[in-house]
């Protein structure tokens, strides 16, 4: 983990809220929605460097 972000009491209540959906999108499997969430960071993170390294050269 490169960052530890600390979140107000607002932002948490939203981010508990997009999680709640989330976990209900997968009818209510934690581990299911946490490793599908994994994938998706992945994804992302790998067009984040694919575009840095665009600007890059």
């Amino acid at each position: 983990m490169d960052q530890i972000i600390n979140l107000d009491s607002r932002q948490e209540a939203a981010l508990q809220k997009v999680a709640d959906r989330f976990v209900a999108l997968h009818k209510g499997d934690t581990m299911k929605a946490l490793k599908e969430m994994i994938v998706l960071n992945g994804h992302l993170q790998d067009q984040i460097d694919a575009l840095k390294r665009r600007q890059n050269q």
